[in-house]
């Protein structure tokens, strides 16, 4: 049984947003953000929707985040997404100085790690791997479905 409000409970949660894009047709990102352990904030990649390349999930949340919080540190927060950032959003993710990370799938081709590995904020903690093959089969599915 899964012990509550852990990181394979929270990145559950990532992943039913990353359902939602699934749904509408968006690459099947999710994100939440935690703050003292309750979500303060839900998303998942709108770029299709919003026709907005920076319209990832992790930029949603990161920004749903702060106006509940009402600043634009997310310091003592935890981002769960289901996929490793990019560099566009490890760099927002560092400037917003998030307390840590928490990803599924690993991105060989696009994550930040292979670009910026430093773009995040040096107190960050990052943790990869959390529910990877659910997530990594979820965007193989998704990609096969539009090949």
């Amino acid at each position: 049984m899964i012990k509550p409000f852990n990181d394979e409970y929270f990145m559950k949660k990532a992943f039913s947003e990353a359902l939602i894009a699934f749904e509408k047709g968006e690459v099947p990102v999710g994100a939440v953000v935690v703050s003292k352990g309750k979500i303060i904030a839900r998303a998942h990649n709108l770029t299709e929707t919003l026709t907005d390349v920076t319209a990832h999930a992790e930029m949603q949340a990161i920004t749903a985040a702060a106006n509940l919080l009402g600043g634009k540190y997310l310091t003592d927060c935890i981002l769960y997404v289901t996929l490793e950032p990019c560099v566009m959003c490890a760099g927002a993710l560092g400037w917003s100085q998030i307390s840590k990370v928490v990803f599924g799938a690993f991105d060989e081709k696009r994550g930040y790690k292979k670009f910026a590995a430093k773009a995040l904020h040096p107190k960050t903690e990052v943790v990869g791997g959390i529910m990877e093959t659910e997530c990594s089969e979820l965007m193989q599915e998704f990609f096969k479905q539009k090949r």
